[in-house]
This record gives C-alpha cells, sequence and structure tokens, in this order.
C-alpha cells in the first residue's frame, strides 16, 4: 500500500513577522539633547541701524543656549558701531566685518566657518523673522524626526499683507525648484531654514546673494536629508523700509534653482568633460 501524504500550501508570513523588515529601512529618530545642545544663530547684516540692536535682544530673549554670530557686510550707516557696542557689553558673541560688501550667501559662508553649534539657523537682522518662532521651527530637529526644518510664510502664520506680485514670485519659484528637486515645499525662499550640524558640513556655500536659499534647497535634497517643514510668523517691509531682494535676485534664484539640481550637475559635468576632451590630431 502506498501512503500518500499531503503538503499543506505555505501561509503568507504573518505581518508581525514582516514589520521588523520594514522598520529597518526606516531612518531611526536621532534626538538632540537639549540640556547640552547649543544653537549657532547666524545673522548677516548690511545696513540694519534701525532694527539690528532689537534684533539682538529678541535673540537674547531666547531661553536655548545659543551663539550668536554676527558678520557686518561692509555696512556704511553706524550698522557697524552699533554691532561694535553690542559686542563690547556681550551681547552677541563673533563679530566679523567683511572688507566689502560681498552680499548674503558670502556672510552666511563666513558665519557658518566661525560656528560651533549642533544645531545651525540664519535669522535676519531686519525683524521680518521672529525668534519666538524658534521652538516650533526647532522641534522637529530636536526630536529627532528632521536634519532640517523650514519655517513656510504660506502655512498659516500671522502675517504683514504687501506685496501680491512678490507672492506669486515666490509661489512660482517654489514650485520650479520642486520640480527640480521633488521636494514638496511651499516657500524655498524662506530665510528661516534650521539644520543639523552634520547636515551642513556636508554643503559647500558657492552662492554670494540670495541665490544662497535654492542652492541649500537642492544640496539638501539631493543629500536625502529628512526635511520638515512648519508654519511661522511673517512681518514683511516695503522697499522704503529698507527691503533690498530685487527683481534680479529673482533670476538669479532661477539661474541656481537648474545649476544646482541634478540636471545643472549633470549640464555642469558635461561641459568639464567638453573642456578637457583631448582635441584630435589634424589629418595629415
Amino acid at each position: 500500500m502506498t501512503v500518500s501524504t499531503i503538503t499543506e500550501p505555505s501561509l503568507p508570513q504573518p505581518v508581525t513577522q514582516r514589520i521588523p523588515a520594514v522598520v529597518s529601512r526606516l531612518r531611526p529618530r536621532t534626538p538632540i539633547d537639549l540640556a547640552t545642545a547649543r544653537v549657532s544663530v547666524l545673522v548677516p547684516v548690511y545696513n540694519e541701524r534701525d532694527t539690528v540692536e532689537t534684533i539682538v535682544d529678541l535673540i537674547q530673549s531666547s531661553p536655548i543656549q545659543k551663539e550668536i554670530i554676527c558678520v557686518d557686510d561692509a555696512s556704511t550707516d553706524g550698522t557697524k558701531e552699533i554691532l561694535e557696542s553690542l559686542l563690547a557689553a556681550g551681547k552677541i558673541d563673533t563679530l566679523f566685518r567683511q572688507p566689502v560688501n560681498c552680499g548674503k550667501g558670502a556672510a552666511i559662508r563666513r558665519a557658518l566657518s566661525l560656528s560651533t553649534g549642533d544645531i545651525v539657523i540664519v535669522q535676519d537682522a531686519d525683524l521680518e523673522y521672529d525668534p519666538a518662532d524658534w521652538p516650533v521651527l526647532f522641534e522637529p530637529i530636536i526630536d529627532g524626526r528632521a536634519d532640517a526644518c523650514f519655517g513656510s510664510r504660506f502655512l498659516g502664520g500671522p502675517h504683514r499683507v504687501l506685496y501680491y506680485w512678490h507672492s506669486v514670485g515666490n509661489r512660482m519659484l517654489t514650485t520650479f525648484s520642486n520640480m527640480l528637486t521633488n521636494l514638496n515645499l511651499t516657500d524655498m525662499e524662506t530665510c528661516y531654514k534650521a539644520f543639523r550640524r552634520e547636515v551642513l558640513d556636508t554643503i559647500t556655500i558657492e552662492e554670494n546673494r540670495f541665490g544662497i536659499e535654492p542652492e541649500l534647497t537642492a544640496k539638501v535634497a539631493q543629500g536625502r536629508w529628512r526635511i520638515y517643514e512648519v508654519g511661522i510668523s511673517y512681518a514683511g517691509r516695503t522697499y522704503a523700509e529698507g527691503k533690498k531682494i530685487g527683481w534680479r535676485d529673482g533670476m538669479r534664484a532661477l539661474v541656481c534653482i537648474v545649476r544646482y539640481s541634478p540636471v545643472g550637475r549633470r549640464l555642469r559635468w558635461s561641459a568639464v568633460g567638453r573642456r578637457v576632451r583631448p582635441r584630435r590630431d589634424a589629418a595629415t
């Protein structure tokens, strides 16, 4: 007599056994200990004598451990003397004066080289951005969910009503940037970008002016860092009140969005290859 055995079909792996394989591919949280963490506040300053002391006082009022690094971009309106008095009073930790006006990007590059904090944020000196928004901006980084956090002026925070076409231009630039970085930001041009130190350690800032915003966005995206976005307040000012960014900076932003995208990098390397390719010997 032949005894046949019936083999039961294999059952699918229980979900509880499959989960660890999925979780193992996720980046773990990397929280920062607030008891020992330090924030580097980079303050690029150019002709802001009416606001620079106020913004330093607002920064000082934040309870977080911090270092304040101001770079005076060759101001000519008395800002230099105000900054020197703030340094003498111990209200700022480091002051560097550019010999000539080089632009916001160059000032941030210099300030970053002088910083030592675990978290880095840029703070404009014109009172458009409020340090009171720092807690919500730092939260995703401190609890370990994010490597960078952008503060969006278009996510519902209180804001001063000003130029319609500026907001249209900002959204167009952000959309174009998102198309080339595959991000879904609402405000690429925001000044409020906070980073873990290790993120900026991998980036070389090349732009000297306002092109630093699309440059940083593209390079953080290419690094596959974890990016969050939160709503912030915004107290924009008019040109009569000292606003400096103009339409030429918008045009430069378009160039930078392409230049620092994967497409732009391929084009640049292709151009380099054409320049170094050896010439064929002429036919004899």
